[in-house]
């Protein structure tokens, strides 16, 4: 596609500012402050029109085709919920505004508390964190606030060897040293577990279900063997999708857990943001939450600011709009709603694992939660990657899943469906996975040269991380 520059018949400058600057009447700007010339092309409206309408259309997501991120949810965002906050009282209220002029605002957000709380099981929460990464720095400095003011000097995190990357990232932001253990059969080993946890221990940090989309049996030994030790639980609440309504970590014996409204609860999480990753805590680490912390007094709300807290995290109270949107989709849904979704996203998970398990086997083979891990190594010897499978996808118009991650799995191919997809999508990518298999056998260099659909074929992946252009 040409660049709107090129559409343009004469190439001249349209509108150049310092020749123009009757056009900022009654009061000019000063020249210093002018950029000078500026290139506006020479095209129709129409013309304009259809450029941008034509690039849309190169644009892929969840609201045009399955999008089946692993480790990632990204489902379906109802558009209710976007009507909804873009009403002016919640798009243009003030942080400033008084506290009795947001009350009604006060209470979304106290209410989102509450319900988190009785989600999770945990007893207090802090809407605060802008994102899941920025959840966990502020559950893990809570932690480190809490052994700070028992004068126990704790400098050591655990993570299974399938953990999150932003995992260990966290940890070391706080100067703690990271412990990664080796899986047994993909789900933690207890008697590993044991070898390493010390009276210098900090925490464990653990996503159950795991990233291979599997539930740790042993949550309640994997408990014991921390809490004889005096270390802490913490949940990367990344996979809640996995048995949100279900089962609550607060139960299983977490201290501190992060969510990401921005996944579990449906609201926007492409391009980077915005987000919002609220943290919840046991009630032996509520005064050491960061504040504000909504309280309600006779219907009157009011905050406040925990006894020993850690101090703000983000500027005001969060990402409003985003808690916003996952309070009205938790309300549409109600609690048996929110149960059904995990049952769905199960049943839609295990439903492409054994279709395809045959097709791209993983050594691991059993029940999974809200994703599945399969693999692509059987294809190595014609030649062909999971790098080369995710391409092939494309042509048939589907966006690849997440690859090469957890990296217990050699070729990974990770795939989460959620359970906004009907069987008919899930179908459609399935006989597509199965045809590329088909290709591989019979012609694996249409799959090493895809994908052949698209505008732009094989860019170089390694220069494009290393050299971004952030800007054309």
């Amino acid at each position: 596609m040409k660049l709107i520059k090129e559409i343009s018949r004469d190439g001249k400058n349209k509108f150049d500012i310092e020749d123009d600057l009757d056009f900022f009447e009654p009061d000019p700007l000063p020249k210093e402050f002018l950029q000078g010339k500026v290139n506006i092309p020479d095209i129709s409206e129409i013309e304009l029109i259809r450029h941008f309408i034509s690039l849309s259309k190169e644009n892929y997501g969840v609201d045009n085709g399955f999008y089946p991120l692993g480790s990632c949810t990204m489902k379906y965002n109802p558009k209710i919920n976007e009507d909804i906050s873009k009403k002016e009282e919640f798009k243009y209220f003030h942080p400033l505004i008084s506290i009795e002029n947001s009350q009604g605002l006060m209470k979304i957000m106290w209410e989102m508390q509450e319900f988190l709380k009785e989600i999770t099981g945990m007893d207090a929460f802090t809407l605060q964190p802008a994102a899941g990464a920025h959840g966990e720095y502020t559950g893990l400095r809570v932690m480190w606030e809490y052994f700070n003011d028992k004068n126990e000097k704790r400098n050591k995190v655990i993570l299974p060897d399938s953990s999150h990357g932003t995992n260990p990232a966290s940890s070391s932001i706080l100067g703690l040293e990271v412990v990664e253990i080796e899986s047994k059969e993909g789900m933690v080993d207890p008697d590993k577990l044991k070898e390493v946890v010390d009276e210098k221990t900090f925490a464990l940090m653990l996503t159950n279900p795991n990233t291979l989309g599997f539930f740790e049996k042993d949550i309640l030994k994997i408990k014991e063997i921390l809490k004889n030790k005096g270390a802490l639980l913490y949940y990367d609440g990344a996979n809640l999708n996995g048995f949100i309504g279900v089962a609550r970590p607060g139960d299983m014996g977490f201290d501190a857990v992060h969510l990401n409204l921005h996944k579990t609860f449906s609201t926007p999480h492409g391009g980077g943001g915005p987000g919002s990753g609220p943290v919840g805590v046991k009630e032996f680490l509520k005064d050491y939450l960061p504040y504000p912390i909504i309280e309600n007094n006779d219907e009157f709300f009011y905050f406040s600011k925990p006894s020993k807290s850690i101090g703000k995290v983000l500027s005001f109270f969060g990402n409003f709009l985003v808690i916003l949107k996952a309070y009205l989709y938790i309300r549409e849904l109600g609690f048996e709603g929110l149960k059904e979704i995990s049952q769905i996203a199960v049943l839609n998970a295990n439903y492409i694992k054994e279709k395809l398990k045959k097709y791209y086997p993983s050594q691991f083979d059993r029940l999974v939660k809200h994703e599945c891990v399969l693999s692509g190594k059987i294809y190595k010897e014609f030649g062909v990657k999971t790098l080369d499978i995710s391409k092939r996808i494309m042509d048939y118009g589907f966006h690849p899943p997440t690859i090469y991650f957890p990296h217990i799995v050699d070729e990974a191919l990770m795939i989460e469906p959620t359970e906004t997809e009907n069987k008919e999508t899930l179908d459609s990518f399935i006989e597509a996975m199965i045809k590329i298999s088909e290709e591989i056998k019979n012609n694996p260099e249409i799959v090493k040269n895809a994908p052949n659909s698209t505008k732009i074929q094989r860019p170089d992946e390694v220069k494009a991380n290393k050299e971004l252009k952030i800007k054309w």
